[in-house]
């Protein structure tokens, strides 16, 4: 099996945390935006290879992961919907710091101002949610954990005004497969 990916996206971190979760054997290939527009038709990563079968998203990697290693994915509906949640905030914020490394910003582009607009709601929304302090976290919390943690590694918000989220992320960062698959320093 073989997981392409970078170290620094947010969803290859979070299939990085399920292999190391479920001490899946798994080679992970770092790739970049060349080689997966290449070898995936998503033309992203993550991309999974196992024998014949190719992945290339990490929600359908994430649960092909759980269920092969014998564990369950998304059992509640209202976990799996904040888990979609935070993949539309992820994917908006994603959007906006490659947009901007163009030079288009939500001050340039009344689609752009939506997509931030997009995000500052489900952040409060999410800064609402009760939120645990320890391990073991479900597939929703560690996917929440790496879309905040890239969005400080990417200076591309705060937490100051989310408390909540704030105190969540600090206390995931205490969690082995969390901290062991951080990016590296910039």
């Amino acid at each position: 099996m073989q997981l392409y990916g970078s170290y620094t996206s947010p969803f290859v971190r979070h299939c990085r945390i399920a292999l190391v979760e479920t001490e899946l054997k798994c080679e992970f290939i770092e790739t970049d935006a060349a080689t997966s527009a290449e070898k995936s038709p998503s033309k992203k990563v993550p991309f999974l290879h196992d024998g014949d079968i190719q992945l290339t998203d990490s929600t359908s990697i994430l649960k092909y992961l759980r269920e092969k290693s014998g564990g369950s994915y998304f059992s509640d509906v209202a976990a799996y919907d904040v888990f979609c949640l935070v993949n539309t905030a992820m994917d908006a914020c994603v959007n906006l710091f490659f947009l901007e490394k163009e030079g288009l910003t939500p001050a340039r582009s009344d689609y752009l101002k939506r997509q931030q607009a997009r995000v500052d709601s489900i952040f409060a929304e999410l800064e609402k949610m009760p939120l645990p302090h320890n391990a073991p976290y479900n597939d929703m919390e560690l996917r929440l954990g790496c879309f905040l943690a890239w969005g400080i590694y990417r200076q591309r918000f705060s937490l100051s005004d989310y408390p909540n989220l704030a105190h969540f992320l600090e206390t995931l960062n205490n969690y082995q497969p969390f901290r062991d698959t951080a990016p590296p320093a910039l």
